[in-house]
């Protein structure tokens, strides 16, 4: 184990390729450097497959590969949210990234690589689907909060029509009854329009 093994934290990794070669290479190149190769692929499916089974830390694709290629591999691998894909191939055409970057891969390895290529690629990769996660739970998060508060406004607006309330009077109701009842003010509010009208 190298020095620098020791601070790289222990991830998980499948590689798909199907150069039993290169890829026995690869596997050998990533433990050397301290990361644990928990499956290993020769063709696109087999690599869904194992992405599914495993959930490892990231997933190295060959681009071209049998059954099915590396780029719809990738492209469903990371649809399902399962793990990020560095690429790997011997191709460096603009076209070629472009369409791994469709695909939703976050890395790009260009064969003839060395061990030293390896850690910068998986840890940027990992790096970058931590953002995009965390960027989609933001995002729903504040797609919540912005339908919770348009069932809290049409709430209020019953309130004012049914009880000829102020908008102040009326979300004050609703978060007495939140208070009271120990609900969101968002429960509250779904309960007063689905109910009966209110005297």
């Amino acid at each position: 184990m190298t020095k620098d093994a020791a601070t790289v934290p222990v991830r998980t990794v499948v590689v798909a390729e199907d150069e039993v070669l290169i890829r026995l290479d690869l596997a050998e190149m990533l433990g050397e450097l301290g990361y644990q190769v928990v499956g290993q692929a020769g063709d696109g499916d087999q690599a869904v497959a194992l992405a599914r089974k495993l959930r490892p830390d990231v997933v190295f694709l060959d681009v071209a590969m049998p059954v099915r290629d590396g780029l719809s591999a990738a492209a469903e691998i990371v649809a399902a949210k399962l793990a990020p894909v560095v690429m790997v191939t011997a191709f460096s055409q603009a076209e070629v990234v472009a369409k791994a970057a469709a695909a939703g891969a976050l890395g790009y390895l260009v064969k003839p690589f060395g061990a030293s290529d390896l850690t910068p690629a998986i840890e940027l990769a990992v790096a970058r689907w931590a953002q995009l996660q965390e960027l989609e739970s933001q995002v729903e998060n504040l797609q919540e909060r912005v339908a919770a508060r348009e069932v809290v406004d049409r709430a209020k607006t019953r309130l004012q029509s049914e009880l000829g309330l102020s908008e102040a009077a009326a979300f004050g109701w609703l978060r007495q009854q939140a208070m009271d009842e120990r609900l969101t003010l968002a429960e509250v509010a779904a309960r007063v329009l689905a109910g009966p009208k209110i005297n």
